[in-house]
């Protein structure tokens, strides 16, 4: 099952108030509904078993109707079912009860007194993700969960109702369809714990700090190499401007502080301006810095740019 399915199938199963009954229902019939049947009789079609077993059984808690499910082969020899949920009885009702038609006419958003209190909302949101929400596997894709809706109008109402709990989320055009989506990886968890898919945030956490931890150490062992390589072409060039300079003939008239620079860098050429002040501190006793290492290092570099340029 994918993590999309693992999420619908943990929320489908929780109890709730039927009031938030109600605004879950709302929004998977706004999703799912066939318009051009609504006249006649409700009739949803998934090929989420879950999602089918969740409508079926809100209908007769909610309305004490029994739907008529027809579970189909899918379309071009799929190995997915189709389920198709018929309702003819009190048809009427249900839909303005949940707030879908209003004077027999097909509402685009839902009415005010479905998302009265933050609890309803939050139900119309797990709605929408049963029907048409999807959420990537953190541990084998990026970060990202988006719902694909039929409109614009219907997108930016999802978004706004999204960002009542500052999820950051946006909407994008997708061919002749509207996309409302969330990318942050902290949001995306924020929204699974919304909707009450408590085992899907505590997996998506784990992935999600493990994932971090990982590009942190990462990012820590490239800094430290990129480091390391600086520090190796940088003494590079110091022993090369040794070197023109002993060539030269010009380390026998060298004052003895600059001599003795040149002689510990050459002779350790793979260690830091720190770590080569405290050898010669050590070995000379007497006592240099770490900058009075590159002072002197500058001015060696300094003599040999004028003796190249001569």
């Amino acid at each position: 099952m994918s993590f999309t399915g693992t999420v619908k199938s943990e929320i489908s199963k929780k109890k709730y108030s039927k009031a938030e009954y109600i605004a879950e229902l709302s929004a998977i019939f706004r999703n799912l509904l066939d318009i051009s049947e609504y006249h006649e009789k409700i009739r949803i079609t998934t090929e989420n078993p879950v999602l089918a077993r969740r409508i079926f059984e809100l209908m007769k808690e909610l309305y004490d109707i029994h739907a008529r499910v027809t579970v189909r082969r899918g379309y071009n020899f799929s190995k997915n079912y189709i389920y198709i949920l018929e309702i003819r009885r009190r048809k009427d009702f249900i839909l303005e009860d949940l707030g879908i038609v209003k004077n027999q006419k097909l509402q685009n958003l839902p009415e005010a007194y479905l998302l009265d209190d933050e609890n309803s909302v939050k139900a119309y949101l797990r709605g929408v993700f049963l029907a048409v929400g999807s959420i990537n596997d953190p541990k084998t894709s990026r970060y990202h969960l988006e719902f694909v809706v039929n409109d614009s109008i219907y997108a930016n109402f999802l978004k706004e109702k999204l960002n009542l709990y500052d999820l950051n989320s946006k909407v994008l055009k997708r061919e002749n369809k509207y996309m409302a989506y969330i990318k942050e990886a902290e949001k995306i968890s924020d929204f699974l714990r919304l909707i009450g898919a408590s085992n899907a945030v505590l997996y998506y956490e784990e992935i999600r700090i493990f994932r971090n931890q990982k590009n942190n150490t990462n990012r820590l062992n490239n800094c430290e190499q990129a480091n390391v390589d600086k520090m190796i072409e940088t003494a590079n060039h110091q022993i090369h401007d040794i070197q023109i300079l002993e060539e030269a003939g010009l380390l026998d008239v060298m004052d003895e502080k600059l001599l003795d620079v040149c002689t510990y860098r050459k002779k350790y050429p793979e260690v830091s301006l720190q770590e080569l002040s405290e050898i010669i501190t050590l070995e000379t006793g007497k006592k240099i810095t770490k900058s009075g290492v590159h002072h002197r290092l500058k001015k060696i570099s300094e003599m040999a740019s004028n003796l190249s340029q001569k």
